[in-house]
């Protein structure tokens, strides 16, 4: 297990090396440097005003010892020879090197997951901004708050491991209802001002911050109680449930899991202007004289991107056309590899006549205490959460009587970038109607009203998906308006002055 604790060094030298092996110096006199904690390893920082300087340390950094007391460092873009003060601080700065560099066996998170995903994820939650965006949601905060301190059996001297801890916010409820110690697990560089957080409030004698992930650290001893806030929109999104499930071998038996259980609900709907709306966005590749190119070849290919998108948005509940069914996941007791691959059967009774254009999903989950049981829900019917709700479009809307039965599946396959492959399937019982579609839960188009998006404007399904070109047009509206002389589609009225422009201007019409 690593404490979080940041470490300086007083009175290091730092001179630059360059590819002939002379060196001069950075800094006109000695530094401060600074180590901090890192999803890929140490930070190493000087926070010097003439320049600032940083860098990871991780088991592929190159680096050497130079005499008793220097180490040097070949970096990406330049070396640097770093002498430390004293024989200790070289040899503890070195110890906290080798402790990064010594070879580790690939977790079970590692080996599920991409490098690249891991590290933009971790390095989305690093952010305070992030993290005050989870918390400025009261619906999350203060159920998470209710569940905890009505029940204080549960919490009440016990011990206690929150999961990707962040902040570190649900420690402080498990403190403040009882808790003998709390092990606050965090993997991303957010550890270190969870930290800072508890010893501000003065609880470090109770709440421990840890750094790391719960596949890779260890404890010094059993818990009562695992608390997380692991969902992701769709409630599987991010697969970070099966970092809660994994977490059990922490747990003692009899144990509680909070939150307890997670149930995914699933309905038909019908809204032709979503339907209209995405099909529209595909108009640009029929253009078949853009700037003197025929684009039309890429229309079908554009097509099935577009529908391959789930939408996260809100709606109302009455565009559900059958009473929605639901899927259970007992986290009591499900393994984590339970959600490797989820195949979910449908039947639906229609209760109105209509076109269906998808599945809509959103779900709840339940704490279940001692005292008493407190539901979480995202229910298009509870107050809005920063989850939303989802909908996926199928490729081809089918028309559905009143009284017809509407059956198909669900199916869920997990990959490595934290995310889901998904297919849905719908049939007509007794007909040769059938639609399907499979989509990529990890290219989400964001549709929320502008005003949902000013109470919530980071939620955490947006994830490391912030930096997008998809993530960024959740910010443009979704009125789309052709402007035949310039030859471009507009998302939005705002857009059309500076599009009119741009194309005079291209088109020679302006002068320069």
């Amino acid at each position: 297990m690593s404490t979080i604790c940041e470490t300086f060094f007083k009175g290091v030298k730092v001179k630059r090396l360059d590819d002939e092996g002379n060196s001069v110096n950075v800094y006109t006199k000695p530094v401060v440097v600074q180590l901090e904690y890192d999803p890929k390893g140490m930070l190493v920082k000087i926070t010097e005003e003439s320049e600032q300087k940083e860098f990871i340390v991780c088991k592929g950094s190159e680096f050497a010892r130079v005499g008793r007391k220097g180490i040097i460092f070949k970096l990406s873009t330049e070396t640097l020879l770093l002498t430390f003060a004293s024989d200790e601080d070289s040899n503890q700065f070195t110890d906290a090197v080798m402790k990064i560099k010594a070879d580790k066996s690939a977790s079970v998170f590692s080996e599920r997951t991409e490098e690249s995903s891991a590290s933009q994820y971790f390095q989305f939650y690093g952010y305070l901004s992030q993290q005050q965006n989870m918390m400025q949601d009261f619906i999350r905060t203060s159920t998470y708050q209710k569940a905890i301190l009505d029940n204080p059996i549960d919490f009440s001297g016990k011990v206690i491991l929150d999961v990707g801890a962040g902040s570190g916010i649900l420690s402080f409820f498990a403190q403040q209802s009882g808790a003998k110690r709390v092990y606050a697990v965090e993997a991303s560089s957010i550890a270190v001002h969870a930290a800072k957080l508890v010893a501000a409030n003065n609880v470090d004698d109770v709440i421990k911050v840890l750094s790391g992930k719960i596949e890779e650290i260890q404890l010094p001893e059993q818990v009562d109680v695992i608390i997380s806030e692991p969902m992701g929109y769709m409630l599987l999104n991010e697969r970070m449930l099966e970092t809660f499930l994994h977490a059990k071998k922490f747990l003692k038996p009899g144990g509680k899991m909070f939150p307890s259980r997670g149930d995914l609900h699933v309905a038909p709907f019908t809204d032709e202007a979503l339907y209209m709306e995405q099909f529209n966005k595909v108009n640009f590749w029929y253009q078949e004289y853009f700037h003197g190119v025929n684009l039309s070849s890429l229309r079908n290919p554009a097509m099935t991107e577009y529908f391959r998108q789930p939408i996260v948005d809100t709606f109302d509940i009455n565009i559900c056309t059958a009473k929605t069914q639901r899927h259970i996941i007992d986290f009591q007791t499900a393994h984590e590899t339970d959600l490797h691959r989820i195949e979910i059967p449908l039947e639906f009774h229609m209760l109105q006549s209509g076109t269906v254009h998808g599945l809509a999903f959103w779900f709840d989950v339940a704490f279940i205490g001692s005292n008493v049981t407190v539901w979480l829900s995202t229910a298009p019917t509870q107050p809005l959460t920063h989850w939303y709700q989802v909908r996926c479009l199928l490729s081809q809307p089918i028309f559905a009587k009143q009284g017809q039965l509407l059956t198909g599946r669900v199916l869920m396959v997990a990959n490595a970038k934290q995310s889901y492959d998904l297919t849905i399937e719908v049939k007509i019982e007794g007909t040769n109607t059938v639609s399907t579609n499979t989509l990529d839960l990890s290219s989400p188009i964001y549709r929320s009203e502008s005003s949902e998006r000013e109470a919530f404007s980071s939620a955490p399904f947006q994830k490391f998906f912030s930096s997008s070109p998809i993530y960024r047009s959740r910010q443009m509206q979704t009125d789309w308006t052709w402007l035949g002389p310039v030859g471009v589609w507009v998302a939005g009225a705002g857009c059309i002055a500076a599009a009119v422009l741009l194309g005079l201007l291209n088109a020679g019409w302006l002068g320069k």
